[in-house]
């Protein structure tokens, strides 16, 4: 028996009509999804999107992560509720939260609840090891809006242990108790010994009622790194599967997979803002160093400029989130400015950044 016959997609599908509570958040939250485009359609002066971390450290080791360490502590709580403030003030729409492991924040609820209060839509990037049932009624309350969980493989190896025989039983708690969203991305490219494990995890994610995505591991600094044959394959056959769900707005992997370069505005440091543990304002988690200053002197104005910055990495670069950002305003605001990241630099705070290779 193979690996992925092993884990079957159809094994304890979730078929049960969803509660109404559940169905009324979902047209909630809709609501002001829309809301928050129809915002940033109107105006280019604030952020769409943040990634706020606030705990770098991590329970996993995932061999081609440069986003974790296993020895930091949790950002405190009121420097968190500060900084979330803070993303308020520049009416940013979206937080979510990533890491490091965010479950590991012991105040996590608190920090979810506060990104609520701000009237922005609240979100979590997870490795999934922590969660149970009662942790997931406790997000419920907080008011999380998505989650997201990346699943690497269908058994864990040395590269990744987010795995699918692993996380099978959270996802099954995800579907019986979760109120928010839960979109699974499997993931090609980058060492993952068995391509194929991405269809297995894409149709076990849809036959629990969660949305599907399919991403291709960057290298070290969030570049550019072209499908084999056979990865290209499965990678076709998830878009597929998944044409119905927000994965039809990373068309512009296609280019990635082929190879190629893209040619697109990207908005980060304007529409999208990387927070790291030190709350220092950068680029993305892989640029981390640009602009590097705090997020607590961060003005409309930086918006307005980072807005108009050409990014150097541009071309090549794979990160979906601030693509996906970056997308709202394709159309309009041709880049004015010219920077390269990762160049020789002296900009404020950046020599106190913690760089994870």
């Amino acid at each position: 028996m193979t690996q992925a016959a092993q884990i079957s997609p159809t094994t304890t599908t979730i078929s049960r009509p969803m509660p109404l509570k559940r169905r009324l958040r979902a047209v909630t939250r809709k609501v002001r999804e829309l809301a928050s485009i129809g915002s940033a359609l109107a105006s280019t002066g604030h952020p769409y999107m943040a990634h706020i971390v606030p705990m770098r450290r991590c329970n996993l080791a995932c061999t081609y992560c440069n986003e974790f360490d296993d020895v930091s502590d949790p950002v405190p709580l009121d420097e968190m509720l500060r900084r979330i403030d803070d993303l308020g003030r520049l009416g940013t729409s979206v937080i979510t939260i990533s890491g490091g492991e965010p479950l590991l924040h012991p105040e996590l609820d608190q920090i979810i609840a506060r990104i609520r209060k701000t009237g922005a839509i609240a979100g979590m990037i997870t490795n999934g090891y922590l969660l149970m049932p009662d942790r997931i009624k406790r997000l419920n309350a907080a008011g999380l809006d998505h989650m997201q969980i990346s699943i690497d493989n269908v058994m864990p190896d040395a590269v990744s242990k987010k795995s699918l025989k692993v996380l099978d039983a959270k996802l099954r708690m995800l579907a019986e108790h979760a109120d928010f969203h839960v979109n699974i991305n499997s993931v090609v490219g980058g060492g993952i010994a068995n391509p194929d494990d991405a269809r297995v995890v894409s149709e076990r994610a849809l036959g629990l009622g969660f949305s599907s995505t399919i991403g291709i591991i960057h290298d070290g600094s969030g570049q550019l790194k072209p499908l084999g044959e056979r990865e290209r394959g499965v990678w076709d056959q998830v878009r597929n599967l998944t044409r119905r769900s927000y994965s039809r707005f990373n068309h512009f992997q296609e280019a990635i997979a082929n190879g190629k370069t893209n040619d697109w505005r990207c908005r980060a440091g304007g529409r999208y803002l990387y927070i790291c543990e030190l709350g220092l304002v950068h680029y993305c988690s892989q640029q981390r160093g640009y602009p590097g200053v705090p997020l607590s002197g961060y003005m409309t104005a930086d918006v307005k400029r980072e807005f108009l910055t050409e990014k150097s990495c541009a071309p090549n670069c794979t990160i979906s989130c601030v693509h996906q950002v970056s997308y709202i305003d394709h159309w309009r605001a041709p880049q004015k400015t010219f920077t390269t990241p990762g160049a020789s630099h002296g900009t404020a705070g950046a020599e106190q950044l913690v760089q994870i290779r």
